[in-house]
């Protein structure tokens, strides 16, 4: 943290601590950790509420010498159950009501679960020294083929990350971040790490309606605002006090593409703000933005790299794709993360040595992404070469949402896909076999099972489903039937 030591750093909603109160809390929470810790490079999981504990364990865990695994606040029971397991956690840190719904096996053996609220205070302990590539954060994103990866960040990725987009967005001491996205993404920790390296304050925000994030700015006179593009299009349809419009600088969007009937939304309702659009990788945090001075006339375009990020477009054959050619978007670079936790073959899928025209080399990130750099040096997204579906800012995982389904005993054979939805992105459409009868029961079951932003917007029920001459389920014909 670079702020002043008198400088306000984290308002909460009962107080407001200086960068020296909020040093002091990190190195007390750190040497808490420490004391409790089974060894060096444990996990300490949190599935908290947004304050003080989840502002400070980014920090805190890393300088204790753990590694940090926070738990999205919309996950379920049993989405939470398996990062505990796979991240091995010898330590979960909640609230009662998220503790209450774990049951018998859902915590692995030897991981202490300690309700938020409790004392946090140890032996403080000094920034810590150790070597930059160290694993500090294992954050987890669902994959294609089911339960969500944790991809592991160093002391290095999140450091530059935050240096990275203070830079490009021109944070200041007197920036007022209000931070409404979930510290389990990157994008909603680099809020706080971003805003702190430019020795502003972050405003935490657990959000129910769209209107409190705008009493909230209003409140605390908030320059600085990240949001995915379905709370946009809530908070375009929010009255916004005049006060409120004047004091926001900048507005930014990720996790989905900005139509242009949104940015000409957000114009007439926030027009005083930048807007930065930007597309990124949890696997490199981020690797683009586009110039504010470019959204209205190039709407399509995802920009050009951040800064430490290398980003080419990378033909099959491993060549450098000529201007107009649509080619794999590869980031290459010290943005890069360490691979996902515990999955060799998963990790050598999507991170391989980078092109040979690469000017940093190493080990890249290689999204399936298609894209086309245009003779303006600007990138346009095309499309994925996945099946992943992109939805309110979220990667979602078409087999998790399927093995959920068959799970229930309610139906046999199912098949999830994204349809293109202006608010969302991809609206979720669940195709299974039957005749609509168990729709209900699937429903509820499904609420139950999956996080709201997992749940199908529509269920289309089929007869029979169309099968390969494998006799696995035809997706590509499903999917041209039902335009996704």
């Amino acid at each position: 943290m670079r702020g002043a030591p008198d400088a306000p750093a984290l308002v909460l909603k009962d107080r407001t601590l200086t960068y020296a109160e909020t040093e002091r809390g990190v190195a007390g929470l750190a040497g808490w950790l420490r004391a409790r810790a089974s060894e060096p490079g444990a996990r300490v999981a949190s599935w908290a509420s947004k304050g003080w504990l989840t502002s400070l364990l980014p920090l805190a865990a890393p300088r204790a010498g753990l590694v940090h695994v926070p738990i999205n606040p919309l996950l379920k029971h049993a989405q939470a159950a398996h990062i505990l397991a796979d991240s091995e956690a010898s330590l979960l840190i909640a609230t009662p009501a998220r503790l209450a719904t774990l049951g018998p096996g859902d915590v692995p053996l030897g991981c202490v679960t300690i309700e938020e609220g409790s004392e946090f205070a140890g032996p403080p302990l000094a920034p810590s020294s150790a070597d930059p590539a160290t694993l500090a954060a294992i954050l987890y994103t669902s994959g294609s083929t089911g339960k969500p990866k944790g991809v592991m960040l160093s002391h290095a990725n999140l450091w530059l990350g935050a240096v990275s987009v203070a830079h490009y967005l021109a944070l200041a001491p007197d920036d007022v971040t209000l931070a409404v996205l979930p510290y389990a993404f990157d994008y909603g920790q680099n809020q706080l790490l971003s805003t702190w390296y430019a020795g502003g304050r972050v405003v935490p925000l657990d959000y129910l309606m769209p209107q409190d994030v705008v009493r909230a700015a209003t409140r605390h006179q908030a320059t600085t605002l990240a949001a995915v593009p379905p709370l946009w299009w809530q908070l375009v349809e929010a009255a916004w006090p005049e006060s409120s419009v004047r004091s926001l600088r900048r507005i930014t969007n990720s996790g989905g593409a900005l139509t242009p009937e949104l940015v000409r939304r957000l114009r007439a309702r926030l027009g005083r703000a930048k807007l930065f659009a930007m597309y990124g990788l949890t696997e490199a945090f981020r690797s683009t933005y586009l110039d504010p001075a470019l959204v209205d006339t190039h709407p399509a375009s995802i920009g050009t790299a951040i800064p430490f990020a290398e980003v080419l477009v990378v033909r099959a054959d491993g060549s450098i794709a000529e201007a107009e050619e649509e080619g794999e978007l590869v980031h290459a670079g010290p943005l890069v993360a360490q691979g996902y936790w515990r999955d060799p073959q998963r990790s050598a899928e999507r991170f391989r040595p980078a092109p040979a025209a690469s000017r940093f080399g190493g080990i890249a990130v290689w999204s399936g992404d298609r894209v086309v750099r245009g003779t303006d040096g600007l990138l346009r997204f095309v499309g994925r070469r996945d099946a992943m579906i992109k939805s309110a800012g979220h990667r979602i995982s078409p087999q998790e949402i399927e093995d959920a389904a068959i799970a229930t005993g309610l139906v046999s054979q199912v098949a999830a896909f994204g349809a293109a939805d202006e608010r969302l992105g991809q609206a979720i459409v669940l195709v299974a076999l039957g005749d609509g009868g168990a729709d209900q029961a699937l429903r509820a079951a499904l609420t139950k099972a999956l996080p709201g932003y997992m749940q199908p917007h529509r269920i289309e029920w089929r007869a029979h489903l169309s099968l390969s001459p494998n006799g696995k389920l035809d997706r590509a014909a499903l999917a041209a039937e039902l335009g996704a």
